[in-house]
């Protein structure tokens, strides 16, 4: 990887390399672009195949960030953080408290959320060491993200659902759910209420399990989440799966779901989706809910507020993909030239954010 030419061709304007050997702490943090203001975006942990993949994911994680909060409205810029381990066998409270120590010396450019492979009890840790951190318990945080997100998943998959058939139900829908994690969990239980007929599958069996016991739904294994007919894909693991091998595969009308960086390659596979008539939902537009969830904690929580507008992911899905289909564009590109051009517009007024912010009650 060509380190420079990369961050220049992606646009980012910070990357941080964290280590600390006492507590096995190997993080990397990219701060992607702060026009509308500090960045925010999730700490995942993962047992990443090589140093050089966890600092790609992390680059493209934080660039999707910079794209969700600019076509959601919010005033935040994007970042993201990866920690290299295994989220399974490697953590402690030293680890996440060096890596506060960490996010507290970039002093509020990046604030830190859950994500993949961590939890609310790994931002508590985070908390006892920055304030730069929103998720945690208690007096005036949020908690756990992940409801919010599958709602507003949800709410972009009934658009889609409308776009595609006419109507945004999803009662008798055949729907492929990958992933068994919290935001999965949560999506389930808003299509099984709907009447969707539900299957899910995860790599850690006990998950799938566990969701196939709570809400009845049918489980398959993980090599066949993608022949497997239905009519929505929903993607709520990992990125990259919507690649050369897998799309030709697809039965499904729509893919829409909650993980970031569904697509390997973006106009590539965007465009190969589209050739197979299958409707791609965004997914930085459609899983922006948490971090509506989580920017709210930096003006001061409201669960209400953060609801209606997790809720309000339904037009703005709606509206890139009438965009797209009124100017023969990829949904894609729709949804990315409307998260720039209202870069465009805030960056000519605050530039680079390099203040520290308050997180009121965190």
């Amino acid at each position: 990887m060509q380190i420079f030419e990369t961050l220049q061709t992606m646009g980012h304007e910070q990357v941080v390399l964290c280590s600390d050997v006492t507590t096995g702490l190997r993080a990397i943090i990219a701060i992607h672009n702060t026009s509308l203001g500090p960045a925010l975006g999730g700490t995942r942990m993962w047992k990443y195949e090589s140093d050089e993949a966890a600092i790609t994911d992390a680059l493209r994680l934080s660039r999707g960030m910079t794209y969700k909060a600019a076509v959601s409205g919010v005033n935040l810029g994007g970042g993201k953080a990866v920690l290299i381990g295994d989220p399974r066998k490697d953590k402690s409270e030293a680890m996440f408290r060096a890596y506060g120590r960490m996010v507290e010396t970039l002093r509020g450019r990046y604030i830190t959320a859950e994500d993949v492979g961590t939890s609310v009890q790994d931002m508590e840790w985070i908390h006892m060491e920055t304030k730069y951190v929103t998720g945690v318990g208690g007096i005036g945080g949020s908690g756990d993200p992940s409801p919010v997100t599958a709602f507003g998943v949800y709410s972009g998959m009934r658009a889609a659902a409308h776009a595609t058939w006419g109507s945004d139900s999803l009662a008798g829908k055949r729907v492929v759910v990958q992933g068994a994690g919290n935001v999965a969990s949560h999506l389930v239980q808003h299509l099984v209420h709907d009447g969707a007929v539900v299957l899910i599958t995860d790599i850690y069996e006990d998950k799938a399990k566990a969701l196939s016991a709570k809400h009845g739904v049918v489980i398959i294994a993980p090599e066949d989440v993608f022949t497997t007919k239905c009519d929505v894909f929903s993607p709520n693991a990992l990125g990259a799966v919507l690649n050369d091998d897998t799309i030709p595969n697809l039965t499904c009308a729509v893919v829409c779901g909650g993980a970031n960086n569904q697509l390997k390659e973006e106009h590539k596979h965007a465009q190969m989706l589209k050739d197979r008539n299958i409707l791609y939902a965004p997914d930085y537009v459609v899983n922006s809910g948490g971090l509506m969830n989580v920017a709210s904690e930096v003006d001061g929580y409201d669960r209400e507020k953060v609801m209606r507008q997790a809720e309000g992911i339904y037009d703005i899905t709606m509206n890139i993909l009438v965009t797209a289909k009124e100017r023969n564009l990829l949904t894609i590109e729709a949804s990315n030239e409307i998260a720039e051009d209202r870069l465009r517009k805030v960056r000519h007024v605050h530039g680079t954010y390099i203040g520290s912010p308050t997180i009121r009650g965190v």
